[in-house]
């Protein structure tokens, strides 16, 4: 005999699984293999779980009246393990925090921070002058200057006779 529904399965159109059906249906479920269907039709891939992606870099991102400025914190990351790439409408921030190998996993009791690569691209808001951006760390916090472009500049220009 089927039980009544309570408030809650009700409210949220939830189904009710018993103890053996829930482990029946979690067991069969952790055993297929995870796939993701291509755009094009083609067959289904098998995709991995436990693949390294780069975490994303959180950042502030906010102008003056003359420059576009990023901040963000890499704290623990040595400068050799830094990589920032800058066009005029484009910066992109890699890097690598590299964890403590000399500790065993098994003897902590909270681990919260993050070890491995990350990397952030950003699209910015106003073309920048690469060749004049400057970059400085201090205490963990990495600020990346980038001028703006002037585009009401204006430049005399010399012409060469031959």
């Amino acid at each position: 005999m089927p039980k009544k529904k309570s408030f809650l399965e009700r409210l949220t159109g939830s189904i009710r699984f018993e103890e053996n059906e829930e482990e029946e249906n979690f067991s069969s479920e952790s055993n297929k293999k995870n796939t993701i269907f291509a755009k094009d039709g083609q067959e289904p891939k098998e995709s991995k779980w436990d693949e390294e992606i780069d975490a994303e870099l959180t950042v502030d991102l906010y102008q003056t009246p003359s420059d576009i400025i990023v901040q963000t914190m890499v704290a623990g990351v040595q400068p050799d393990n830094l990589s920032i790439t800058i066009t005029r409408d484009m910066i992109t921030i890699r890097g690598k925090r590299e964890e403590n190998q000399s500790i065993d996993k098994d003897n902590y009791f909270v681990q919260e921070l993050y070890w491995g690569s990350f990397s952030r691209t950003i699209s910015l808001p106003e073309e920048v002058d690469p060749e004049e951006a400057e970059a400085i760390e201090k205490h963990g916090l990495l600020i990346i200057k980038l001028p703006k472009l002037d585009k009401n500049r204006e430049t005399k220009l010399k012409i060469k006779s031959i």
